[in-house]
């Protein structure tokens, strides 16, 4: 079986994962403890740690299942490359399960960078602490393989995010986090409603036992997998299950809505792969039709809402549900191609939203607004911010050679792969979609970076400070990488996706 092939506790790679969860977690305490004036370096180093640890597993990536000595009558159907399984509370069956293979490695890492990036960006106190508890329970969302302990790290991320959006967002900003609670607390209710069904019928939470293997019924899957996709829809957010997300990123303080997007918004897609698809693939394929229509609408009414926007975050905001269309559109084709391509969408708009997010922060706070009415002219006084923020827009919009690109152009190739009149015409739709994205991008960049120079723009100043480059050149640069070098995110992902979809050799 497999738990008899488990490496004793408390191995070297073992003691990693553990790692990666008590650095930001300590580091959370030293910031709260620290003078104001040393949080942002006490902040940063703890990140910067934990994102070197986060990088770390790629070099323990086993060759054959390294870590395991698995004959192959007894080889599970999905092995992590590490492994740390710890009994928790034995007398419910509860284990302290955490694992890492080349799903969840790419995310973890993106993790690790964007809150180096926030910590190392932002000033205030407990704003810094705050990202470092954010970092806590997302890593622990993408580390989990146990259903209980995965659902437990889902919910750490809501009061820390409520508290950021609240305590340092705009003039709604309470309104705002109310929202975002709502709504989140809504899914949350679904989400335990599916964990504990899958649980109480397999006998178990284990992700590693569950996945690829029949342990639930067709009926059973029908309704986990429903329960768990609207639950996962509401964190994405997949439409129509939005509308908390443009007030939350419009009220929130630049750093707050970089971690939304770039890390946040992943967790409900990569539940969606990780759980809904490896625990009921029966239910997914029956839900896959409707998951492939709503991914389209998604596309479409993002993109249509983006062209009548006049604020800049709230555009980019809005761009996010086009983008997350995508992502839905390749995992709704259950196919190997379509779930890299949903993969490799969320690391990409992790990177360009992020660093979108960033501009637009700082242009809102130089200038004064986010109206795009009231920044024309930005290239005459802020060439190098416009030039920027031209790079940003083009990569979001897919321009080949950028990371933007290979997660949308891939999960339409899926689309047309799966074949059929239906889903031709899905990818004829979301082709479509992908072309009012660009054109909603050059608008902006129309209104923002041409024209004459309004009053508000230029009064601001046109200087890009050295942590505006540390927190931004990172990004820049892995757009560019994983535009030429797409491989970088997809490399290992082949074996567990076969896995995942119930594909056997």
């Amino acid at each position: 079986m497999y738990r008899d092939y488990v490496e004793p506790a408390w191995s070297a790679p073992q003691l990693l994962l553990i790692a990666l969860l008590l650095v930001p977690a300590l580091g959370a305490i030293v910031v709260a403890l620290a003078p104001a004036a040393r949080s942002r370096l006490v902040a940063g180093a703890f990140a910067t740690v934990t994102f070197v640890l986060s990088v770390l597993p790629i070099l323990m990536r086993p060759n054959d299942f390294g870590w395991f000595a698995y004959g192959p009558a007894d080889r599970p159907p999905l092995v992590p490359w590490i492994d740390l399984d710890l009994p928790w509370v034995p007398a419910l069956g509860l284990e302290f399960h955490l694992g890492v293979d080349g799903v969840s490695y790419p995310l973890i890492v993106l993790t690790g960078l964007l809150t180096a990036l926030c910590c190392a960006y932002t000033k205030k106190k407990g704003l810094a602490a705050l990202l470092l508890v954010l970092e806590v329970g997302v890593l622990g969302t993408f580390l989990a393989l146990d259903l209980i302990l995965f659902f437990l790290f889902f919910e750490v991320v809501l009061l820390p995010m409520y508290a950021v959006i609240a305590g340092w967002g705009g003039p709604n900003r309470r309104a705002a986090a109310r929202k975002f609670v709502l709504y989140t607390l809504a899914g949350s209710v679904l989400l335990l409603l599916g964990v504990l069904l899958v649980v109480t019928k397999a006998g178990t939470g284990d992700l590693i036992l569950l996945t690829g293997s029949p342990h639930l019924d067709r009926t059973t899957q029908y309704a986990a997998f429903a329960l768990l996709a609207v639950a996962f829809a509401v964190k994405a957010p997949l439409w129509p299950l939005h509308t908390w997300l443009p007030d939350a990123h419009t009220e929130a303080p630049t750093v707050g809505s970089v971690i939304l997007a770039g890390v946040l918004l992943k967790m409900g897609t990569y539940g969606l792969i990780r759980v809904g698809l490896g625990v009921a693939p029966d239910g997914a394929a029956w839900a896959s039709p409707v998951l492939g229509i709503l991914a389209v609408i998604a596309i479409i009414v993002g993109a249509l809402i983006c062209l009548r926007q006049t604020e800049l975050k709230r555009l980019i905001a809005y761009s996010s549900v086009g983008h997350m269309g995508f992502v839905l559109l390749g995992i709704a084709t259950l196919s190997v191609a379509g779930i890299q391509a949903a993969l490799l969408g969320n690391i990409a708009h992790g990177l360009i939203t992020g660093l979108l997010f960033f501009l637009a922060g700082t242009i809102k706070d130089r200038a004064g607004t986010g109206s795009l009415n009231q920044l024309s002219g930005l290239r005459e006084t802020a060439p190098r911010l416009a030039a920027l923020l031209g790079f940003a827009a083009i990569a979001s919009l897919g321009l080949p050679g950028l990371a933007g690109f290979w997660g949308e152009a891939f999960a339409v190739i899926a689309a047309v792969d799966r074949g059929g009149p239906f889903w031709l015409t899905l990818a004829a739709v979301a082709a479509i979609g992908g072309a009012l994205t660009a054109a909603y991008f050059l608008r902006l960049l129309r209104r923002v970076t041409h024209g004459p120079a309004t009053p508000e723009v230029r009064s601001l100043s046109p200087a890009i400070t050295g942590t505006e480059w540390l927190a931004w050149s990172p990004l820049i640069l892995l757009t560019l990488a994983i535009g030429v070098a797409p491989a970088l995110v997809l490399s290992d992902t082949a074996q567990p996706l076969t896995t995942l979809l119930g594909i056997r050799p």
